[in-house]
């Protein structure tokens, strides 16, 4: 067969058949829908993300004979409650931290330069004196006013007032319609497409399960381990501990590389506080236990249906929904990556039924 044949019977076989045609539109409007639309629509897509975490406690309440639309209301209010009390009692608590540990930074440079010149006059093969030289002159050079530009630049970063306060009203309202008008948009949604769609069946079954589950999952992570890491700090009296806590339970979203990133402020500020103690090693200690914990038990029973992706893989979806859609591509890089599985999967089983184009006698 010639280039030309090859190349259409392929065509032929991949595309030839209306519902892949169908799908490659449908992944085309939803890419442009969130490239050009995504930061308008954010408060809509939080909420969407929500449902999809609290659409099976809506669904237990029922069949626990509770009215529908009362369990609708219970979920909302609950979620609700939980911001207010993430808004009163947790972020003022952080963001106290990290105003203290800017202004204190200075000194925790120059505190670990002193520790790192201690640790030299033991091992002096270990620690060469130019390094010891270039931390001591980064302190007193490149860290005396950072603190006060982390804080600034926070501070620009964060969304105005009303906008903030708009996304704010509009997630529980988004949430609640989409909990409640569930049946409603999914069967609107089925209208649209064509009546004889096995591929479109399995892929979106496929990828409504795995988003659910990995929702689900991961924010009870991000709970779970920021909660846990918290109460181990503070009873080792390490301080920041609400900080550290919240970026180690946010680290869980970027699978290898968060865990490995966050140690480093950890063991940081352990050893800049107490040195090369004891007290130390047991902070260093119980933050491996954890992330051991939570690596090989939180994460096999929180995911109980495995993703099957090979390291590279989530790597790569990581590095390439982060870069393109921020922290929500973060989020959702390893769901995005088993959607896009599902469909290489399912698509050569939904269209084998495609006659291939005769092969040209030689």
């Amino acid at each position: 067969m010639s280039i030309g044949e090859i190349l259409r019977t392929w065509t032929n076989r991949m595309f030839g058949h209306a519902e892949a045609l169908v799908l490659l539109a449908l992944i085309a409007i939803v890419l442009a829908i969130l490239i050009f639309l995504g930061a308008y629509l954010a408060p809509v897509i939080a909420g969407l993300v929500v449902a999809f975490a609290l659409h099976g406690v809506v669904t237990r309440l029922v069949m626990w004979r509770m009215p529908r639309i009362l369990a609708i209301v219970a979920v909302s209010s609950f979620f609700i409650g939980v911001v207010i009390a993430l808004a009163v009692g947790i972020l003022p608590l952080v963001w106290s931290q990290l105003q203290n540990l800017a202004a204190q930074l200075p000194d925790v440079v120059v505190a670990l330069a002193d520790v790192l010149e201690s640790f030299a006059e033991e091992y002096p093969q270990l620690v060469p004196e130019a390094f010891l030289a270039s931390i001591n002159l980064t302190a007193q050079t490149q860290f005396t006013n950072w603190g006060g530009q982390l804080i600034q630049q926070i501070v620009q970063q964060l969304p105005n007032l009303v906008g903030f306060l708009v996304f704010i009203l509009l997630v529980p309202i988004s949430l609640f319609f989409f909990l409640k008008d569930h049946q409603q948009i999914v069967e609107y949604l089925r209208s649209l497409l064509p009546t004889d769609r096995p591929l479109l069946d399995e892929v979106g079954r496929e990828t409504v399960e795995q988003m659910g589950n990995y929702v689900r999952g991961k924010l009870a992570e991000i709970v779970i381990v920021g909660a846990v890491c918290y109460a181990t700090f503070t009873l080792l009296g390490l301080e920041f501990a609400a900080l550290l806590s919240l970026l180690v339970g946010l680290s869980v979203l970027i699978p290898f590389v968060g865990a490995a990133v966050v140690t480093i402020p950890v063991v940081l500020v352990a050893l800049v506080q107490f040195g090369w103690s004891w007290d130390f090693l047991l902070v260093v200690v119980a933050y491996g236990v954890i992330q051991a914990l939570d690596g090989n038990v939180l994460v096999p029973v929180l995911f109980t249906k495995a993703n099957n992706l090979h390291p590279i893989v989530i790597i790569v979806a990581v590095l390439a929904f982060g870069g393109m859609w921020g922290i929500w591509g973060v989020f959702f890089a390893i769901p995005l990556a088993t959607f896009i599985r599902a469909v290489i999967d399912a698509w050569p089983t939904k269209i084998s039924d495609v006659e291939s184009v005769p092969e040209t006698p030689t």
